[in-house]
Formats: C-alpha cells, sequence, structure tokens
C-alpha cells in the first residue's frame, strides 16, 4: 500500500520567504510533503505569485467579504478541511487566529517566530532584541495557540547580535536561520519525533 503524502496548509500575508524555503526543501526532498494549499489574505501578496510560478494551490479571501474574524476563519478552515490537510503552517501569516480556527487544528498549527521565545513576542520582534540589549536572538517554531507566540516551542536555533548591528542586518540573519529551521521542524513532525507533554515538546532521536 502506498505511504499516504503528508499535506501542509500554509497561511502567508506577504512576500513568503518561508514559503519559497519549504518550497525548495520539498523540491531537494529534504521534506517529504507536498503543499495542499497556501491561503492569503492579502490579494496582492508576493507569495501569491511565487506559488503561481511554481504549481502550487494558493487561494485568496478577502476578509472584507466576511461579517466578522470568525466567519473568515471558519471559510479558511472549509478550505483547508477539504483538502485533508495534517499540518498549517504560518509563514508571515500577519493576522491573529481565531479561537474556532485554532479549535479546528487544535496541536496541528504552527508558527515560525524570529526571537527566541517566550522574549520578545509579537510585531518587531528583532528591534526588540536591539532596544533591550541581549547578546543573542534567533527564532523558533512553536505551536499555535490563542496568546500571542505562547504556545510549546518545538525547535530554536541562536543567533548571536553583534554592537555594530541594525534592525535589517539582524533581521537578515535571523531569517537565514528560519529559512533552515522551519524546514527541520517540520520534517521531525512529519516523521513523528515531535510529542506535545503539557507545555513542552519532548523530541525523539533520528534514527541512523
Amino acid at each position: 500500500m502506498e505511504k499516504k503524502s503528508y499535506k501542509l496548509g500554509i497561511l502567508v500575508s506577504g512576500r513568503g520567504s518561508n514559503l519559497s524555503s519549504i518550497m525548495d526543501s520539498i523540491d531537494r526532498k529534504e521534506l517529504h510533503a507536498e503543499i495542499a494549499l497556501v491561503l492569503s489574505n492579502k490579494k496582492e501578496a508576493p507569495a501569491l505569485k511565487k506559488c503561481q510560478d511554481r504549481g502550487v494551490p494558493s487561494l485568496f479571501l478577502d476578509p472584507k467579504s466576511y461579517a466578522g474574524k470568525s466567519q473568515y476563519d471558519l471559510a479558511l478552515v472549509k478550505e483547508l478541511q477539504a483538502r485533508s490537510v495534517d499540518l498549517i503552517c504560518l509563514a508571515g501569516y500577519m493576522k491573529l487566529l481565531s479561537s474556532e480556527f485554532i479549535s479546528a487544528f487544535r496541536g496541528k498549527i504552527i508558527n515560525i517566530h524570529p526571537s527566541l521565545l517566550p522574549s520578545f513576542p509579537g510585531l518587531n520582534a528583532q528591534k526588540q532584541a536591539l532596544d533591550y540589549g541581549v547578546k543573542f536572538s534567533g527564532c523558533t517554531v512553536h505551536y499555535v495557540d490563542e496568546g500571542v507566540d505562547t504556545g510549546p516551542v518545538i525547535m530554536q536555533s541562536v543567533v548571536p547580535i553583534y554592537d555594530a548591528d541594525n534592525e535589517e542586518e539582524l533581521s537578515r540573519r535571523i531569517l537565514e536561520q528560519e529559512h533552515i529551521l522551519y524546514s527541520k521542524a517540520l520534517q521531525a513532525i512529519i516523521e513523528g519525533r515531535i510529542r506535545l507533554a503539557g507545555r513542552r515538546t519532548v523530541q525523539k532521536q533520528e534514527s541512523l
């Protein structure tokens, strides 16, 4: 019996840098999954153009066409469930998810954030780190819950902060690590090596 392909649903709002990295990892056979659907709340998001160029299924849903946040998110849920997705990946999705969306995919939504959570959640995390004066920052892949960047941590990558760093330079170096870490975390989940244990995740070692 042929093994079922692991299906990803990806939510985007902007340029799609992490989306491109995920697509590249799939093409290189490093990530054993397929992208079932990319959804965007922004019609002009460059991420949608990237999907069109690479033949990846994508769809724009206009939030203004729905009565409110819950109705919009339920429309997203309907589209994703219709494709039988196994995991939802947020890749620069600039809207908070409603409790209805999270309930529909509890424990199956992940995000990547440009700081070492729980430090510097929310917007402008790189600027927050520089303003605070920390010596290290980085990125975090985590499960999504009802809070803002508060879900259980899956993996983290550390990036040193140099005295000459500005927000642009630090963001660039963190993004390089995001592109590596997101696919690594995704593959670990696909292989069943990540287990939730309360607020913690426990990772089994890769088999030799």
